[in-house]
């Protein structure tokens, strides 16, 4: 069968090839058949949560019930944020997590995310292994009598995640005004909570999650909405989660956007002058803007790189032993405090940096002057290597030829949708969004769309 796992699990539209409650039923006997069977599990436990898309009931259904048949142990958590199903399924000592989310994408699409008992992502072996059983006969244990899987609905799992984020940065916010945008998604109780338990005033959009507006015009990924918030209302800071809540954006007072690159640079500075960077490294993806290579640089932090993918990047930090990684787009790996992105925990490390220094988001910021960067995504029918496009190394050859090293040129496939990403980086913001068309065109010519 065609390879079902991602960069970040299985996505699709949901009840539609491939994602449908029978994928969603097969793949949860087949995790515990792999626990079991590969793993010496004996009796199985699965912590299985969701965000808030109108499909996740159906898939969670057709999930629980194939992990129940083959004997395992169900708590479901119901609506929680990404990290905090991560952080359940260790403080429940459970074998595994399962997420019903496809994070940023629109409603329509929906993924199954497995966690680790340690909270961090699947193993690829795992998850072949995983793959490997559905392909053949089904071998997964028939439950029967009292070998038949409980669901247990575990209502303290909301608490529990909003006493370990407040745990984690024990803040007095009485000062601030704190804006959210919750994108509609699973931190739409959850945020809000946690900063008013620390004493914020909290103004809020995105909260209203009917099951179609997750990530509609709002959120991590449309952070103007935001942007004009906190001009609006004057408020102190504005933090933007994406739908499944692993991704924060970040609006400072002034209304400038903030992204992950500027929390990395923010947080690996800080960190180094209290000798709390480990390994005095930060670990980051290609598409890191180069100004961020030199404000940790200049600081004589050393900057390591990964292909794109929360995934490569906690990898890379744990066999560098570094506590600090993220991405350009939000994800953010705090590792002395959680081994999953969290948009939330993110957030409280950017205020936790700004009390320890007195200075708001936007004097920190200034630590990082951004080269232009422009990002264009082309759809594409296929995912041919890119050097196998008519036409596209020998541009790309000129275009460098042209920057003379002041500059760069990446283009790649997105793991989790049918996109080409052409990203380039320049002194001249306008030259680079011709020479980013250009190239755009060129690919799109011959695998877009007929």
């Amino acid at each position: 069968m065609t390879r079902l796992f991602g960069t970040d699990g299985i996505r699709g539209v949901a009840n539609d090839e491939p994602l449908t409650p029978e994928l969603a039923f097969r793949v949860a006997r087949q995790l515990v058949a792999t626990l079991q069977f590969d793993h010496g599990v004996d009796r199985v436990r699965l912590v299985i949560g969701r965000d808030t898309r109108l499909s996740g009931p159906l898939l969670e259904a057709a999930l629980t019930a194939g992990a129940m048949s083959a004997g395992a142990d169900c708590y479901a958590v119901g609506v929680l944020p990404t990290p905090g199903i991560a952080l359940l399924t260790r403080r429940l000592e459970a074998h595994g997590g399962i997420v019903l989310s496809a994070s940023h994408n629109p409603f329509e699409d929906n993924g199954i995310k497995i966690f680790s008992s340690e909270g961090t992502k699947f193993p690829d072996a795992w998850e072949a292994e995983i793959e490997q059983r559905l392909d053949g006969p089904d071998k997964a244990p028939r439950a029967r009598g009292a070998q038949i899987g409980e669901l247990v609905s575990f209502d303290r799992a909301e608490s529990m995640y909003v006493d370990f984020l407040c745990a984690c940065f024990p803040l007095d916010l009485g000062r601030l005004t704190i804006a959210l945008d919750c994108a509609h998604g699973a931190t739409y109780r959850v945020a809000p909570r946690v900063f008013r338990r620390l004493g914020a005033r909290v103004l809020t959009i995105g909260v209203r999650p009917d099951g179609t507006n997750i990530n509609a015009r709002c959120g991590a990924l449309h952070p103007e909405n935001l942007q004009r918030k906190v001009r609006a209302s004057k408020a102190s800071v504005g933090f933007a989660f994406d739908g499944d809540g692993d991704r924060l954006i970040s609006v400072d007072h002034t209304g400038e956007i903030r992204d992950g690159d500027y929390a990395l640079a923010i947080a690996g500075r800080h960190l180094a002058s209290r000798q709390r960077l480990k390994q005095n490294i930060v670990v980051t993806t290609v598409m890191a803007n180069l100004g961020l290579d030199q404000a940790l640089e200049a600081a004589g932090i050393r900057v390591v790189k990964t292909q794109v993918g929360d995934r490569n990047v906690f990898e890379e930090m744990q066999r560098l032993g570094a506590n600090l990684g993220g991405e350009q787009s939000g994800h953010l790996l705090f590792l002395d405090h959680a081994p999953a992105g969290d948009g939330i925990l993110s957030a409280l490390a950017l205020l936790s940096v700004a009390a320890e220094t007195g200075e708001p988001l936007a004097a920190l910021a200034a630590v990082l002057r951004k080269f232009p960067q422009v990002l264009v995504n082309v759809p594409v029918r296929s995912k041919p290597p890119i050097d196998s496009i008519a036409g596209v190394a020998e541009r790309v050859a000129a275009f460098e030829r042209e920057m003379d090293g002041r500059g760069r040129v990446l283009i790649r496939y997105s793991g989790t949708e049918p996109l080409a990403r052409v990203m380039i980086e320049g002194a001249d913001g306008d030259r680079i969004r011709a020479m980013a068309d250009d190239l755009a065109g060129l690919i799109g010519a011959q695998l877009g769309a007929p």
